[in-house]
Protein backbone atom coordinates (compact mmCIF):
# COMPACT_ATOMS: atom_id res chain seq x y z
CA UNK A 1 0.00 0.00 0.00
CA UNK A 2 0.83 3.03 -0.61
CA UNK A 3 2.69 5.72 1.78
CA UNK A 4 1.92 8.79 0.35
CA UNK A 5 -0.01 11.25 2.24
CA UNK A 6 -3.75 11.83 0.70
CA UNK A 7 -3.88 15.35 -0.53
CA UNK A 8 -7.25 17.68 1.30
CA UNK A 9 -9.25 16.88 -1.96
CA UNK A 10 -8.85 13.22 -1.73
CA UNK A 11 -8.97 13.28 2.32
CA UNK A 12 -12.78 14.85 1.49
CA UNK A 13 -13.82 12.16 -0.69
CA UNK A 14 -12.52 9.44 1.40
CA UNK A 15 -14.00 10.44 4.43
CA UNK A 16 -17.68 11.20 2.56
CA UNK A 17 -16.97 7.66 1.21
CA UNK A 18 -16.24 6.22 4.98
CA UNK A 19 -19.03 7.72 6.51
CA UNK A 20 -21.39 6.95 3.97
CA UNK A 21 -20.89 3.07 3.51
CA UNK A 22 -20.34 2.35 7.19
CA UNK A 23 -21.65 3.53 10.64
CA UNK A 24 -20.55 7.24 10.41
CA UNK A 25 -18.82 9.36 12.98
CA UNK A 26 -15.06 9.46 10.96
CA UNK A 27 -13.28 12.77 11.30
CA UNK A 28 -10.28 14.43 10.12
CA UNK A 29 -8.31 16.50 12.99
CA UNK A 30 -4.40 17.32 12.90
CA UNK A 31 -3.51 14.74 10.05
CA UNK A 32 -5.24 11.56 11.84
CA UNK A 33 -8.42 9.98 11.57
CA UNK A 34 -10.82 9.71 13.99
CA UNK A 35 -13.45 6.93 14.88
CA UNK A 36 -15.03 6.41 17.97
CA UNK A 37 -16.60 2.55 18.46
CA UNK A 38 -19.48 1.79 20.48
CA UNK A 39 -20.00 -1.88 21.49
CA UNK A 40 -22.64 -3.24 23.59
CA UNK A 41 -20.16 -4.62 26.05
CA UNK A 42 -16.70 -4.68 27.07
CA UNK A 43 -16.02 -8.05 25.38
CA UNK A 44 -17.68 -7.16 21.80
CA UNK A 45 -15.25 -3.86 21.96
CA UNK A 46 -12.32 -6.27 23.51
CA UNK A 47 -13.11 -8.38 20.41
CA UNK A 48 -13.23 -6.49 18.07
CA UNK A 49 -9.70 -4.79 19.04
CA UNK A 50 -8.51 -8.60 18.75
CA UNK A 51 -9.66 -8.49 14.62
CA UNK A 52 -8.60 -5.41 14.18
CA UNK A 53 -5.05 -6.33 15.92
CA UNK A 54 -5.03 -9.52 14.16
CA UNK A 55 -5.43 -7.57 10.40
CA UNK A 56 -3.29 -4.42 11.86
CA UNK A 57 -0.28 -6.85 12.10
CA UNK A 58 -0.72 -8.58 8.50
CA UNK A 59 -0.98 -4.88 7.20
CA UNK A 60 2.10 -4.11 9.25
CA UNK A 61 0.02 -0.95 9.66
CA UNK A 62 -0.97 -0.26 13.14
CA UNK A 63 -3.71 2.08 14.82
CA UNK A 64 -3.06 4.51 17.81
CA UNK A 65 -5.66 3.51 19.71
CA UNK A 66 -7.47 3.41 23.62
CA UNK A 67 -10.18 0.79 24.92
CA UNK A 68 -12.68 2.30 28.06
CA UNK A 69 -14.82 -0.20 28.99
CA UNK A 70 -17.33 -0.21 25.57
CA UNK A 71 -15.85 2.27 23.83
CA UNK A 72 -12.61 1.95 21.05
CA UNK A 73 -11.45 5.15 19.92
CA UNK A 74 -9.20 4.77 17.02
CA UNK A 75 -6.78 7.60 15.46
CA UNK A 76 -5.18 6.42 12.50
CA UNK A 77 -2.27 7.94 10.36
CA UNK A 78 1.42 6.76 8.63
CA UNK A 79 3.66 8.61 10.56
CA UNK A 80 6.46 8.36 8.09
CA UNK A 81 4.21 10.23 5.54
CA UNK A 82 3.39 12.43 7.99
CA UNK A 83 -0.58 12.23 7.60
CA UNK A 84 -2.90 10.14 6.24
CA UNK A 85 -2.28 7.36 3.50
CA UNK A 86 -4.11 4.75 1.51
CA UNK A 87 -2.93 2.66 4.47
CA UNK A 88 -5.01 4.16 6.98
CA UNK A 89 -8.34 4.38 4.69
CA UNK A 90 -8.07 0.55 4.36
CA UNK A 91 -7.95 -0.39 7.77
CA UNK A 92 -10.81 1.84 8.41
CA UNK A 93 -12.96 0.01 6.03
CA UNK A 94 -11.47 -3.18 7.36
CA UNK A 95 -12.47 -2.05 10.79
CA UNK A 96 -16.27 -0.62 9.34
CA UNK A 97 -16.28 -4.29 7.81
CA UNK A 98 -15.92 -6.00 11.07
CA UNK A 99 -18.45 -4.23 12.67
CA UNK A 100 -21.15 -4.83 9.82
CA UNK A 101 -20.38 -8.26 10.16
CA UNK A 102 -21.05 -8.20 14.27
CA UNK A 103 -23.95 -6.37 13.36
CA UNK A 104 -25.27 -8.70 10.86
CA UNK A 105 -24.75 -12.10 13.36
CA UNK A 106 -26.23 -10.29 16.24
CA UNK A 107 -29.59 -9.37 14.18
CA UNK A 108 -29.77 -13.35 13.24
Amino acid sequence: MSATRLDTDALTTVLTDLNASGQGGWSLSGGQLYKTFVFPDFVRAFGFMTQVALIAEAMNHHPDWSNAYAHVRVALSTHEAGGITKRDIELARQMERLVAIAEMHAAQ
